[in-house]
């Protein structure tokens, strides 16, 4: 969700991906969704929508718009990228009149990579504290072979152990004054810095 945010912020498509692929991921978000399938995420967000509501997060729910423009990611031809002879490595300029239209900024590639990783290591967290997972280990395993998180950092648990819970805090703190509620800091984070606590024992 954070990608389509700063889609909708004025970043460039290949900005995004190229800052995740730095930051270790196999592949970047946006190219991602056109892997999966605009449509599939589309669908996705419809049935999480609800349940961010409650945290006050609102989710970026441009699929219908896209799809109904008949860009569906590579298997329509078309998506975020263009796909044929340049293989999905030329970004489809037209995408962005759903995004605020085709003026865009350059973003830092740190606020890119701090951004969109805070928010999934945040949301690991909440899987956690909810009970979606089981442990830190499920979180990390998943994380790893499931979104690509880049292996080199353990997955997210293991990466806040490694950086300090209260490290990780703070910078979730920052990103929830400049950026809103969607970066609230799960309870049991607070709870592991008061405790002084870390995910692994």
């Amino acid at each position: 969700n954070e990608a389509l945010v700063m889609l909708s912020e004025g970043a460039n498509i290949e900005d995004i991906d190229n800052a995740m692929r730095d930051y270790g991921f196999p592949v970047g978000p946006i190219k991602l969704m056109d892997e999966v399938g605009i449509d599939v995420g589309a669908h996705v967000t419809e049935v999480m929508s609800p349940l961010f509501a409650k945290r006050g997060i609102e989710l970026v729910a441009k699929g219908k718009e896209v799809i109904d423009a008949g860009l569906k990611g590579r298997k329509s031809g078309k998506g975020f990228y263009l796909y044929g002879k340049e293989k999905g490595k030329k970004v489809n300029t037209a995408v962005y009149r759903f995004f605020g239209g085709s003026e865009r900024k350059t973003f830092a590639k740190s606020e890119i990579k701090e951004r969109l990783s805070m928010a999934m290591i945040n949301e690991a967290i909440y899987a956690l504290q909810e009970g979606i997972i089981q442990s830190a280990q499920d979180g990390d395993v998943g994380a790893v072979f499931g979104i690509g998180f880049p292996p080199f950092l353990g997955g997210p648990f293991f990466y806040m152990d490694e950086q300090g819970s209260a490290n990780i805090l703070e910078r979730l703190i920052k990103l929830e004054e400049k950026h809103g509620s969607r970066f609230k800091p799960a309870d049991l984070l607070r709870e592991k810095v008061e405790k002084a606590e870390r995910f692994y024992i």
